[in-house]
């Protein structure tokens, strides 16, 4: 089969595209003939060796795959059936989905929603569905679209992209944060922002403490951005925490929580429940825009892949990169 295969010998980090022997598939009792991957940072940090992310060598990277089962000894899965995987250290400590076959525990498997082809379900993929969770995590802690403003950081890519879609289908008010206002005001605007604004002015170090701005925020950057997130969330708000694209610190004060109110609710889409996973796949179903993810996706080759893992790495990217493993 064909895959982007990750080796490390004697200290010399390499990601090519090559074949590989299906006999040299992990072990699981679900084989599924992958149909599309996708290109997440997490994936583009192991591509290119940028985080140690990748645990084990040699690796076939991709965190996300949407196929069809071929062989499978799980009772909930039989050949034939459409499937999804997010997560689960795929592609860090188990072969992933950028190859053109995947051998899994069935119990990592969430059956792909009629409303979705494998195609759209991977420009959706764990930055969609992480989008999701944090969405359901603010309607957990009583944010309603009555409340004011909602923060998007990140906006333009994946996660934020589909944040900022599913938050305005639900009557939410929601300003985007980008790096470049400029050239995604449109992008994300068509997406149903009502504000951009530039990441400088959440990005420095801010005051422990801020002018009471927004009901509620996704947060997809960390460090000083979710810092100043938290310092201007309104009383009683909720901080949807789930990135690190700035850093993994947070430079803040506990101001904002003891004196606001303020919930910081951290999401893990990696090690999530299946029961959430469903109920996250579900909702996308009912209230992701298909217009939307069709402006978010752009589609690569398997080898063009290792390009715009580099890409993505210097924030290059927009939206969700598809990868069609099977060219």
């Amino acid at each position: 089969m064909q895959a982007i295969l990750i080796t490390n010998d004697d200290d010399n980090y390499a990601a090519n595209v090559t074949e590989v022997d299906e006999a040299g598939l992990p072990e699981g009792d679900v084989t599924v003939k992958v149909d599309y991957s996708t290109m997440n940072y997490k994936d583009s940090l192991a591509i290119t060796g940028s985080s140690p992310v990748v645990r084990s060598f040699p690796m076939v990277p991709g965190i996300d795959l949407a196929g069809t089962v071929e062989e499978s000894s799980h009772p909930d899965y039989k050949p034939g059936d459409k499937v999804v995987l997010n997560g689960w250290g795929v592609g860090e400590t188990h072969w992933g989905g950028l190859a053109e076959k995947a051998r899994l525990n069935g119990e990592w498997l969430v059956p792909l929603p009629d409303a979705f082809t494998p195609k759209q379900a991977m420009a959706i993929g764990t930055a969609g569905y992480t989008a999701q969770l944090c969405v359901m995590a603010l309607a957990a802690g009583g944010v309603t679209p009555d409340q004011g403003e909602i923060l998007v950081t990140g906006a333009a890519g994946g996660v934020g992209s589909v944040a900022t879609s599913l938050l305005a289908k639900r009557g939410y008010t929601v300003v985007a944060s980008t790096g470049r206002p400029d050239d995604q005001a449109d992008y994300l605007k068509g997406l149903g922002a009502a504000d951009v604004m530039d990441r400088k002015e959440l990005s420095e170090k801010g005051r422990p403490l801020a002018r009471e701005r927004w009901a509620g925020v996704v947060d997809c950057v960390g460090s000083h951005t979710l810092a100043n997130a938290c310092a201007s969330t309104k009383y009683g708000g909720t901080v949807a925490a789930c990135g690190l694209a700035q850093g993994f610190d947070l430079p803040a004060t506990v101001m904002p929580f003891i004196l606001r109110g303020v919930t910081l609710a951290g999401v893990d889409s990696v090690y999530c429940p299946k029961e959430k996973r469903m109920e996250a796949w579900a909702n996308l179903a009912k209230d992701l825009d298909i217009a939307h993810i069709e402006m978010m996706m752009s589609e690569v080759s398997l080898s063009e892949a290792l390009d715009v893992a580099k890409d993505q790495m210097e924030g290059k990217t927009r939206g969700r990169v598809v990868v069609d493993v099977n060219r």
